[in-house]
């Protein structure tokens, strides 16, 4: 049975700069989809480690492409 990591457990990897290359965080051990940047201040940003971030992507390049279809 999996156990969900503790928040803290959490924080200390969304903080370990190994976990980011650039702007983009990369961390399989992570179940989260949107972790917290390096600077709280400056938003969220997607783990890009995970499949499902790449399904949100596609979803917003979509939603705009079709939003630019219909409003023709």
């Amino acid at each position: 049975m999996k156990t969900k990591p503790d928040k803290q457990f959490l924080d200390v990897m969304s903080k370990d700069p190994g976990n980011w290359r650039g702007p983009f965080y990369f961390n399989r051990r992570d179940p989260r989809l949107m972790v917290p940047k390096l600077h709280p201040s400056l938003g969220w940003t997607l783990n890009f480690a995970s499949p499902r971030s790449y399904f949100v992507i596609a979803a917003i390049i979509a939603i705009i492409i079709l939003t630019a279809v219909i409003s023709k």
